[in-house]
């Protein structure tokens, strides 16, 4: 594939203007392949591709859309290699993680939304007797991250195209090898012209194009706060809906009653995985006193056991952070945990020993923060861990809560009645208790800053279509 290229209107074509970007492998900072970033002219093209398309995709009976997304899956399922080692190669995932994973979810996700649109609603009869009815919204836009490129584009491309919905796409500018082979996948599959198309580009030109576009009716986005206020603002002046996926500093509430060894192990593993590179990462271990001591230790021990390596080699370590940016805002951070007095425990800044070369960060752990930290209120997007003790279920429920964000909470505890208590008292749109998973089908989103909408599941396919009453049928 000529990497220059973007899809639009069903082919692959030279930008209008050429502005190349270097893409980085961040295990080795060797330049990988050249894109082009797009203009504002080449999303009008990509739009306009989009709303020719929408009339006769919306009206597609829904089972032939259906039936090109399972021909997608079939493709993806055939090409599954190519994803794990596009992945691994832009972002920095190590290989067995890329497909135990991260290539994963352009399964699971499509599953899951072909089950929930088996399952779904498009017209019903409310009791006073007018009827309701789904329809797509339209033209929609989809900005993606890099951290989890394939699962964020599932989740949008997926429903915007079952739903009957017609889409732009503009994956992280960063990890683009993934989004453009996800698009030869689509035009093989034999979706038709104009309904699905890319134009990679940065935040301030392609993605504000996005938001602005008249024709454009809404806009789905996945990244940092910051940029998703961006998003918000820019979408307003046409008053086009926007869900938004954001930032997170989640807490992990760890109580005596648990087991102690197997979930604090297992909680370090959940923070350090994917380089901690995870909006919903359980940042904040929230330690009951009188175990505190104990729970310290052992997270030590289990950021010391993490390895840090080569993520072309099979295997349960953690691989680089994605950019010398990503890398230069974690050592910051790092910095201001160890200025502001909280207790380094594992890690600190600099590289591990042996990788000089490539991104790479010390797994790191502070215990004894406080809430007046920045590493309490800031969210890392790196494998650093914060440790804080709590007296009582009411106050760690408290400091669970002590955040702007609300993406994610875990909770640790043998009690049954409890774990029900804490879940229902955060303020967090997924509790995981003692590890249980996120499933495919199941919402993901959360409240505050962490943003709005839910993608997944029934719940992200009615996202993308409008609901229409119709009096005295």
């Amino acid at each position: 594939m000529d990497h220059k290229t973007f899809y639009i209107d069903g082919a692959f074509v030279a930008p209008l203007t050429a502005r190349d970007f270097a893409v980085e492998n961040p295990a080795t900072e060797e330049i990988v392949t050249q894109i082009s970033l797009g203009t504002a002219a080449d999303v009008d093209r990509a739009v306009a591709a989009a709303k020719s398309a929408f009339p006769g995709w919306a009206a597609t009976p829904l089972s032939e859309r259906r039936a090109c997304v399972v021909r997608l899956l079939e493709i993806y399922k055939a090409r599954y290699e190519e994803m794990a080692q596009a992945i691994t190669t832009e972002m920095g995932a190590p290989i067995s993680m890329s497909r135990a994973q991260q290539a994963d979810t352009g399964v699971g996700h499509v599953e899951g939304f072909l089950e929930a649109l088996d399952a779904m609603e498009w017209e019903w009869q409310l009791p006073n007797g007018d009827t309701l009815m789904r329809e797509p919204i339209g033209v929609v836009g989809l900005i993606t991250p890099w951290n989890w490129p394939m699962n964020q584009i599932a989740l949008k491309v997926i429903p915007a195209l079952l739903t009957g919905c017609t889409c732009v796409l503009k994956p992280s500018e960063i990890a683009p090898l993934s989004a453009m082979l996800y698009a030869e996948m689509i035009h093989e599959a034999g979706f038709p012209a104009g309904v699905f198309n890319l134009v990679n580009g940065d935040g301030p030109e392609v993605g504000a194009a996005l938001s602005r576009h008249p024709d454009i009716a809404m806009m789905s986005f996945t990244g940092s706060t910051r940029a998703g206020a961006a998003v918000t603002s820019d979408a307003a002046e046409s008053v086009k809906r926007v869900t938004l996926e954001l930032g997170g500093k989640s807490p992990n509430l760890v109580f005596a009653d648990c087991d102690l060894e197997t979930q604090v192990a297992a909680s370090v593993a959940e923070c350090m995985n994917n380089t901690g590179q995870s909006c919903d990462a359980p940042t904040r271990l929230i330690v009951e006193a009188s175990v505190y001591d104990k729970v310290v230790a052992l997270a030590q021990a289990a950021a010391e056991a993490t390895v840090v390596g080569d993520p072309t080699q099979e295997g349960d370590h953690i691989g680089p952070l994605v950019s010398a940016l990503q890398w230069d805002r974690v050592q910051t951070l790092i910095q201001a945990g160890i200025d502001d007095g909280a207790r380094l425990i594992a890690g600190g800044t600099g590289k591990p020993e042996g990788l000089n070369r490539g991104h790479y960060a010390r797994p790191t752990v502070f215990a004894d923060v406080t809430p007046d930290m920045r590493l309490w209120r800031e969210e890392v997007f790196g494998p650093v861990l914060v440790i804080t003790p709590f007296e009582d279920e009411a106050e760690a429920i408290a400091l669970g809560n002590d955040t702007p964000y609300g993406l994610a909470a875990y909770v640790q505890t043998g009690d049954p009645a409890r774990a029900r208590r804490v879940a229902k008292g955060l303020r967090a749109g997924m509790v995981h208790l003692n590890g249980a998973p996120h499933n495919y089908g199941s919402p993901f989103g959360g409240y505050g800053q962490s943003g709005n909408g839910r993608e997944g599941g029934l719940l992200g396919l009615e996202d993308f279509t409008e609901v229409k009453a119709v009096h005295g049928l």
